[in-house]
């Protein structure tokens, strides 16, 4: 059987699957370095080969500059150099963001992913050349990451073409909820996409993406890499199966009316992963929640 990856964008410049890796903290809320280092190490022997540290399921809005270059360092020390470490740095002040940089390369970082400033909503051009100051202020690739339901500002299509003319800015996680305008960028751009929704990771996958960057592989990572195994291998009906399966899982995790994190974390601990609490505006999964997502989880587990 032809392997449709054949013909397709080949570069993964962080890999393929990667996981969008929970902040673990101890009972009392502080970071809990040891977990980070055990949950990142259980996620790569699953079959991540790439860990988004200090992005918004790492609870990144809450936790200190100290403490995200302290957990990429640790994170290093567990996996060493087996996989690509991508840092969540974007804050909504470029200046900030462009320190959060600079401290991730030198943590260890092999890229940074940055967000569209929050909350100011800069118009294009000034959002442009957020991204070009931040690309040029460090050695370490860029990861744009365009998710518009958060920060209020759609990095536009573009604006995206523009961009990929920098030599480091060279990914994009999509969570824009547009599909024909990151096929008009795939199409017009070596930008590597990666899936930031995570039922969208087959249908993105198919048209050229690189992989994904999961949130819902906290608590499944080999069966989220089965799905691009399968797609991989020409078994695209396996593939379609697998990510279908898979949906009332990503639904509970990360639609069911709770944030990703406070599911993931819910279900880390379940499992018996570290994870521990999640930090305040952020409140747990309340009981019933909890359950429900155990029960989901096992039905897919046991299917």
């Amino acid at each position: 059987m032809t392997n449709p990856r054949d013909t397709a964008r080949p570069s993964r410049p962080f890999g393929r699957t990667l996981c969008a890796m929970v902040t673990p903290f101890t009972g009392t809320g502080a970071l809990d370095l040891d977990g980070a280092r055990r949950l990142a190490a259980h996620l790569v022997a699953k079959g991540c080969d790439g860990l988004v540290l200090n992005g918004t399921t790492g609870e990144s809005p809450t936790t200190t500059d100290t403490e995200k270059a302290e957990l990429i360092t640790a994170v290093r020390e567990a996996v060493g150099d087996r996989v690509a470490l991508v840092a969540g740095v974007g804050t909504a002040d470029t200046r900030h963001t462009v320190e959060l940089a600079l401290a991730a390369e030198k943590a260890g970082a092999d890229g940074v992913l940055v967000v569209s400033p929050y909350y100011s909503r800069p118009p294009q051009d000034a959002l442009e050349a957020h991204f070009l100051e931040v690309a040029d202020a460090s050695g370490l690739p860029v990861m744009l990451y365009d998710i518009p339901g958060r920060t209020g500002t759609r990095i536009e299509p573009e604006t995206l073409i523009r961009l990929a003319a920098h030599p480091r800015i060279v990914a994009v996680k999509d969570c824009s909820y547009d599909f024909l305008g990151t096929q008009k960028v795939l199409a017009r751009t070596e930008l590597a996409y990666y899936a930031g929704c995570d039922e969208h990771i087959l249908a993105l996958y198919a048209v050229g993406a690189a992989g994904c960057v999961s949130t819902v592989a906290n608590v499944v990572p080999a069966e989220i890499t089965a799905i691009l195994d399968a797609f991989d291998a020409g078994d695209t009906a396996r593939a379609a199966e697998l990510q279908l399966r898979a949906t009332p899982l990503i639904e509970a995790v990360m639609a069911a009316g709770l944030p990703g994190t406070v599911t993931s974390k819910a279900l880390l601990t379940a499992l018996g992963l570290p994870s521990g609490p999640v930090r305040a505006p952020l409140r747990p999964a309340g009981r019933e929640a909890a359950d429900g997502l155990r029960a989901v989880y096992e039905e897919f587990v046991a299917g």
